[in-house]
């Protein structure tokens, strides 16, 4: 007796494995590329839609007149107490400082933040915290935020505004929520200058 191949013909077993492979090759090459094309195509729509759809409140100002009545006067700008016992503090970013130069803000206490600029584009950081944005003219930023302790905190413009940019910045000061609401009763509006 002789012994017979499996295969039809010789050497056809690996041909076929060859061919085999080759195709779940180019199965996974072709699901690979599809998925990296989903990918593109969902990064690329939500960028788009992002950038045509407008925010849920949008607050704009007319730069040029923001000093003059409303809200931005100069004798509206600094920390206030609402009535309901959260703090607002109104700011204009201004080539090439901040009005007022430094704010004072008590602790566990919501505080909002608003502010605009007039002229270019500033960028608002305080450093040690999550707090950043940038001021648009003819917008209002508005920032919510909470500090759990008192403290100093610098507040540089972060977003290049022209030749003065690198001089340009605030401090806020955190200060105990008692001694704050005391400064407050005496004055309707408060910055560093008050204490």
């Amino acid at each position: 007796m002789t012994a017979t191949s499996s295969s039809s013909s010789p050497g056809g077993g690996d041909h076929d494995g060859a061919e085999l492979s080759a195709r779940i090759e180019r199965r996974w090459a072709t699901l690979s590329v599809a998925i990296v094309v989903l990918f593109t195509a969902v990064a690329a729509f939500a960028g788009i839609h992002q950038a045509v759809m407008p925010q849920a409140r949008v607050e704009t100002i007319n730069p040029t007149t923001l000093h003059l009545s409303g809200e931005f006067v100069e004798s509206n700008l600094g920390s206030a107490v609402e009535s309901d016992g959260s703090v607002t503090v109104r700011a204009i970013a201004q080539q090439y400082s901040f009005v007022p130069q430094c704010l004072v803000v008590p602790t566990d206490t919501p505080i909002t933040i608003r502010a605009t600029s007039p002229d270019v584009v500033h960028g608002l950081i305080i450093m040690g915290t999550n707090v950043n944005t940038m001021l648009v003219p003819g917008y209002i930023s508005s920032l919510p935020m909470r500090f759990d302790r008192p403290g100093e905190h610098l507040m540089p413009c972060q977003e290049y505004c022209g030749v003065g940019h690198e001089g340009m910045w605030a401090k806020v000061k955190v200060i105990d929520k008692a001694a704050f609401h005391k400064l407050a009763a005496d004055k309707r509006r408060l910055s560093c200058v008050d204490e």
